[in-house]
C-alpha cells in the first residue's frame, strides 16, 4: 500500500457501490476519451441505500484506499449514497492523513451547481434512494448555492431493484413510477425541474417521462458531472498531470466479474470484462 501510493501518475478511479455510477462513467468517457479510467463496483455489499452513515462511510473508505493503492490520485463517487454519507467525511478527516494531494469527489454539488438556471417556479424535486434522501444532503446542497430555491424529496426503493433486475423496460415498472411520481407532485404540485438523484435512474427515464407533464424538466447526472470534472481538471492542472491518458479502462467488483460484465455491458452498452477484489481488509 505504501509503495502503491506513491506512485506518480495513474487513472481516474470511479466508484459506486453496483452498476448506476456506469451512468457516470459513460458520459465521462464520452467527454474525456483520452483518459484512463479505473471502475470499481461493490456489488457484494450493494445496495448502499439503506445503510447507516457508519457504514456506508467504512465502505466507501475502503474503495477510496484501494483506488489509492491502484495509483489513482483523483477518485470520483459516483454513488449519490456514498456521496452524501461518507465524501465530507473522508475530505476532512481522511485525506489529511492518507495523502494530501489526492482528491475525492462527489456528484451531488456538480449536479446542483447551475439548478437555479433550469426552473421558473423556484420548486424543484430530488428523486433518490432512502440513503440520500434522508441524508438531506441534496437540499443542504442546494440551499448552500440557492437559498431561493425550494427543494422536496421522494424515496424510491423500488427503483434500483428494477433496473438492476432488468425489469426497467418492462411493463411491471410502470406502477414504481407513476407511483413516487405521483406522490412526489402531491407533495409539491408547483414542481417544475426533477432530478434524479441516483445513478440507475436513467435506464428508467422513458418511463419517469411518460408520467410526467411535459414542462417539468428531468435533470440526470452524468453530463453535469462529467463537465464539472473536465473543469476541475482545467482548473488544476497539476491534478491534471496525475492523470495518465492512454484512453484505457479497467473494471473490477467485489463480487462476480461474470455477473458484473454481463450486467456492465447492459449499461455500457459494449462487452466489457471485470476482475474480482476484495476490499473487506482495508479499514
Amino acid at each position: 500500500m505504501e509503495n502503491s501510493f506513491s506512485r506518480k501518475e495513474g487513472a481516474i478511479g470511479i466508484f459506486d457501490s453496483g452498476y448506476g455510477g456506469l451512468t457516470i462513467l459513460s458520459e465521462i468517457r464520452s467527454l474525456m476519451p483520452r483518459y484512463d479510467y479505473i471502475y470499481l463496483g461493490d456489488n457484494a455489499r450493494a445496495p448502499y441505500g439503506n445503510r447507516s452513515f457508519d457504514v456506508v462511510y467504512r465502505f466507501t473508505l475502503q474503495s477510496v484506499k484501494w483506488f489509492f493503492s491502484q495509483g489513482c490520485h483523483l477518485v470520483i463517487l459516483a454513488c449519490n449514497t456514498a456521496s452524501a454519507k461518507a465524501l465530507r467525511s473522508i475530505q476532512q478527516n481522511n485525506l489529511p492523513h492518507l495523502d494530501p494531494t489526492r482528491r475525492v469527489l462527489g456528484i451531488i454539488r456538480p449536479t446542483v451547481e447551475n439548478i437555479d438556471t433550469y426552473t421558473k417556479t423556484g420548486h424543484i424535486g430530488v428523486m433518490g434512494t432512502e440513503g440520500t434522501i434522508q441524508s438531506q444532503s441534496y437540499n443542504l446542497e442546494i440551499k448552500k448555492l440557492h437559498p431561493h430555491l425550494i427543494v422536496t424529496g421522494e424515496a424510491c426503493p423500488m427503483w434500483v431493484p428494477l433496473v438492476e433486475n432488468h425489469e426497467y423496460d418492462k411493463p411491471g415498472a410502470d406502477y414504481f413510477v407513476k407511483q413516487h411520481i405521483d406522490r412526489l407532485l402531491k407533495k409539491d404540485p408547483d414542481i417544475d425541474t426533477i432530478i434524479l438523484g441516483c445513478t440507475h435512474y436513467p435506464l428508467l427515464i422513458k418511463k419517469i417521462k411518460h408520467y410526467l407533464p411535459e414542462y417539468i424538466r428531468v435533470i440526470a447526472q452524468g453530463k453535469y458531472v462529467a463537465k464539472s470534472l473536465e473543469n476541475y481538471l482545467e482548473r488544476h492542472p497539476e491534478m491534471d498531470e496525475k492523470c495518465t491518458k492512454n484512453g484505457t479502462i479497467r473494471f473490477f467488483t467485489t463480487e462476480s466479474p461474470k455477473k458484473f460484465s454481463q450486467q456492465a455491458s447492459l449499461f455500457l452498452n459494449e462487452k466489457i470484462e471485470a476482475q474480482n477484489i476484495n476490499i473487506d481488509t482495508l479499514c
